[in-house]
């Protein structure tokens, strides 16, 4: 019988996915440029590194598969293979796993899938239920009350949303609108935006949406809001984004891939739960559900 090395029978030093991502954050300032770099695509790509060999997670990472196996040495690793180790652990553990979602999904619907435009959709379908279902692990029932009682009480809630994720920001000005909430939607109309996030203060909340890549606006008005004692509600795609240091209350959306077509299904669906949580605090006192007018409504009950 083969002789194990003492490497590979030593346990890992860090024993789930949780707290190597505690510990990443943690050490992530100081960490070199090329280690930064890791560090975002194994924590954003976390089923794709639990299932793929290092030299394609290498490429994709744009680092050579030296550099991943040294960066797993720095968290005291033996290698990259028993960092590794971890991913795949809370892959399987997941019920069930994020790609195994996907395959499931593609076997059930391939009968019906066609070539050309509808292959895109079918795609984009299938990769919206894996990610919404996958959000369901993500989101905890504290984060969302906290997100509401933060919304409750602040004086004004701003809003900073740019790139992919502006049409996510202007959905929420609309909802917060119509539960007559004070909104400002800081708009990089006329290059205003954060000149206008100045205001912001101890008794308001921002609420600041980006993903990767990460517009530069919203995360200069992430650190303004934490240099004026703003509580922030984030929304972004990993605990390694710029928004979450500063965040009171973060919600990650689960993401597989990074492409022009990267669909806003799932973080549309966390910003509509987070207003339906504010809806249900201001409507306490009624045994109805939760429910936020609309336009028409309002214009009805006036007339």
């Amino acid at each position: 019988m083969p002789r194990v090395k003492k490497s590979e029978q030593a346990q890992p030093p860090i024993a789930n996915y949780e707290s190597f991502v505690n510990a990443v954050t943690e050490a992530y300032p100081s960490l070199s440029d090329r280690f930064q770099q890791v560090a975002r695509f194994l924590t954003q790509n976390s089923n794709a590194v639990a299932m793929q060999s290092i030299n394609t997670i290498a490429e994709q990472c744009g680092a050579h598969p030296s550099i991943l196996v040294r960066f797993a040495q720095h968290f005291g690793f033996s290698g990259f293979k028993q960092l590794q180790g971890v991913f795949q652990t809370r892959l399987s553990t997941a019920a069930p796993g994020y790609r195994e979602r996907i395959s499931a999904l593609d076997a059930d619907l391939e009968k019906n899938k066609r070539k050309g435009n509808l292959g895109f959709l079918h795609d984009l379908v299938v990769r919206d239920i894996a990610t919404l279902q996958e959000l369901l692990n993500a989101v905890t029932e504290k984060s969302l009350a906290d997100a509401a009682r933060l919304l409750k009480n602040a004086d004004t809630i701003f809003i900073a949303g740019q790139l992919r994720s502006e049409p996510i920001a202007g959905f929420l000005r609309y909802v917060l609108s119509m539960l007559r909430r004070r909104v400002i939607l800081l708009d990089p109309a006329g290059g205003l935006a954060p000149e206008m996030a100045q205001v912001m203060g101890k008794n308001d909340v921002l609420v600041a949406i980006s993903f990767r890549h990460y517009a530069k606006e919203v995360v200069a008005i992430a650190d303004v809001a934490a240099s004026n004692s703003t509580p922030m509600v984030a929304i972004t795609d990993s605990q390694l984004s710029p928004l979450a240091k500063n965040a009171a209350v973060l919600f990650t959306v689960p993401e597989d891939e990074y492409s022009f077509s990267r669909s806003l299904a799932a973080p549309m669906c966390i910003t509509q739960c987070i207003a339906i949580a504010l809806a249900a605090l201001l409507q306490e006192d009624s045994e109805a559900t939760p429910h936020i007018p609309t336009v028409t409504e309002n214009q009805r009950r006036k007339a």
